[in-house]
């Protein structure tokens, strides 16, 4: 009896030790999908959007006021953001006659230096809005240094929007 009673209790704790899990011995890390997205990096921030989610990417020019010159690039999304790539620059002043021209170049010229030298951006050289006039309510916005960086970026946006294939740009130091 003793001997039934102890065989019965060594089945029961051999069958109780097989319903514990053994631990692993390492932890397999989830799996990562490889969702496609382009990716910008600039001074002023960095944008990422999913391909998938890219609806439209476009470039134009128009004038402001009068004053400045603006290329613009958009890209757009199927969420509610929307993001702006752009480069400013004033519209140069012009003698109505053609005399004197280099005198305007010159004190233009002298303006800029000067607003370097003493540490003040030039007004086409930031992003100004008048608030409630110019609210970009869901937009991103990014001033670039050029003309051709921003035609760099579009290239760059384009090529993976395109392609379906993973991008970024980022400025040359």
């Amino acid at each position: 009896m003793r001997r039934l009673l102890l065989l019965l209790l060594l089945t029961l704790d051999v069958s109780a030790r097989g319903q514990t899990p053994s631990p692993s011995a390492s932890a397999t890390p989830a799996t990562v999908s490889r969702t496609p997205i382009w990716r910008c990096d600039l001074p002023g921030g960095t944008y990422e959007v999913a391909l998938r989610a890219i609806v439209s990417v476009s470039m134009h020019e128009y004038v402001v006021d009068g004053v400045a010159r603006v290329n613009e690039l958009n890209i757009d999304t199927d969420g509610n953001m929307a993001v702006r790539f752009y480069y400013l620059e004033p519209i140069a002043a012009k003698s109505p006659t053609g005399i004197g021209q280099s005198a305007i170049d010159r004190a233009s010229d002298l303006a800029k230096e000067i607003g370097q030298r003493a540490g003040a951006d030039q007004i086409w050289e930031r992003v100004v809005k008048n608030y409630p006039t110019t609210t970009h309510a869901h937009t991103i916005e990014y001033r670039v240094e050029s003309d051709d960086q921003l035609k760099q970026v579009f290239n760059s946006v384009q090529q993976a929007f395109e392609s379906g294939r993973s991008g970024s740009y980022q400025p040359p130091s």
